[in-house]
């Protein structure tokens, strides 16, 4: 068994303990984020039958994914990055699902595209829930104009995402989240990264990106 199926059961294994001992019913689905790794690293994945993948450059996923997700229609491609405005025609294209949107021009440009080449795009709203200067994210405070704005364009909100500060404890953050999305009313909802997708899941997440707990560390 090549080591990144072996990872990927394993992780999926611990957040299924981490559940069943909370006696939380969640249905997790892992995004295996494949965004600088080689098809030779991704394929083995394929091969055992996962489906959820996450890129957040338009360009590399463009070039790694058109082919095969000709090939194999299953795949659902997640763009976990910022998003230019001027790369959301081709982004729209060659994803499923964009978790990084987080203004008005944004969620415009998308709802544009899609309805030119008639295709749904999932889409999670991300909420700069650290309040932080420098990371993207829509703030508290305008979030609801955001949602409502998304909601008039059509677009399909299924959630929320964030990505919490990194020198601080995630659960308080994490906590933050579940209570927001509780208050749209979201079916899902996207945090958790490699340090700390055990404590998102217990805080309600329904999709974690996980990279280098699956791949390894990045060179």
């Amino acid at each position: 068994m090549h080591k990144t199926v072996q990872n990927l059961i394993n992780i999926k294994n611990q957040i299924n303990d981490n559940l069943n001992n909370l006696n939380i019913n969640n249905q997790i689905k892992i995004i295996a984020v494949s965004k600088t790794f080689k098809l030779d690293e991704i394929l083995p994945l394929i091969e055992y039958g996962h489906i959820d993948f996450g890129e957040n450059k338009v360009q590399e996923a463009v070039e790694k994914w058109s082919e095969i997700k000709i090939k194999n229609q299953k795949i659902k491609l997640h763009m976990i990055g910022n998003l230019q405005t001027n790369k959301v025609k081709y982004a729209v294209k060659i994803f499923d699902y964009i978790h990084s949107v987080d203004t008005e021009k944004l969620a415009k440009k998308i709802a544009e595209e899609q309805i030119k080449i008639n295709k749904k795009i999932k889409i999670f709203i991300q909420v700069n829930i650290g309040n932080e200067n420098q990371k993207s994210g829509v703030k508290k405070e305008k979030l609801e104009s955001l949602v409502n704005y998304c909601k008039q364009l059509n677009l399909e909100v299924i959630g929320l995402m964030c990505i919490p500060p990194i020198n601080e404890q995630p659960a308080v953050y994490f906590k933050k989240m579940s209570e927001l999305n509780k208050h749209f009313s979201f079916s899902e909802l996207s945090m958790g990264m490699s340090s700390d997708y055990i404590t998102a899941v217990e805080n309600s997440a329904t999709y974690i990106r996980v990279g280098s707990s699956i791949f390894g560390q990045r060179i």
